[in-house]
């Protein structure tokens, strides 16, 4: 499999370690026109306003309102695929979420946490950075993991966020839940 990592800020080749300690190929995406040539997209952390201004100046945000590409969303990536942020509009629609940017602090209040994440593992490292939470779903939206009361990790069909950067670890289990059951299985139905 070739998977792109949007290459417009945020920790892209520790994505891109993740995705090819996962066995497969990673691709720094800077280009709306790469697009074509991969099977998934990871959507880095980062700071999400900034996010979007740059995808809007490369014109990212219209190819992956359209896209079908299986997508996966890290932090600032969560909160670009929501299609509620609280307080604003959403912007790629793609989960079915309202998230709450920053409930877990500033960036002197980032912490790790050991997260139970449904059918992935119950031991993944969690890094939370001026960290959002995920306020409520909508139909369809599994809840993959919490921290207390906060909803920090989803899947909604083709569309993985979580809250955290699960790439600023050395665990890749995450990233290869992805590919394996998300990316091929969005293939397999294709077939």
């Amino acid at each position: 499999m070739k998977i792109g990592v949007l290459a417009l800020q945020g920790a892209v080749r520790e994505h891109i370690r993740h995705i090819e300690l996962s066995g497969h190929e990673g691709v720094a995406i800077k280009r709306v026109d790469q697009l074509d040539e991969i099977d998934g997209l990871i959507l880095p952390g980062g700071e999400s306003t900034t996010l979007r201004r740059l995808m809007d100046l490369y014109g990212f945000k219209e190819a992956l309102q359209q896209s079908t590409l299986p997508m996966f969303g890290t932090c600032a990536g969560l909160i670009v695929l929501a299609n509620d942020i609280v307080g604003e509009s959403g912007y790629l629609n793609k989960l079915n979420i309202s998230v709450q940017r920053n409930s877990f602090g500033r960036q002197v209040d980032s912490f790790e946490a050991e997260l139970d994440i449904r059918g992935i593992a119950k031991d993944i490292e969690g890094v939370f950075i001026r960290a959002p939470h995920i306020e409520s779903v909508q139909a369809g939206v599994n809840v993959l993991c919490t921290v207390g009361e906060k909803i920090v990790a989803v899947q909604e069909g083709q569309y993985l966020g979580v809250s955290f950067h699960p790439e600023l670890t050395d665990d890749y289990r995450v990233t290869q839940y992805f590919i394996d059951h998300i990316v091929q299985g969005q293939q397999t139905h294709q077939v």
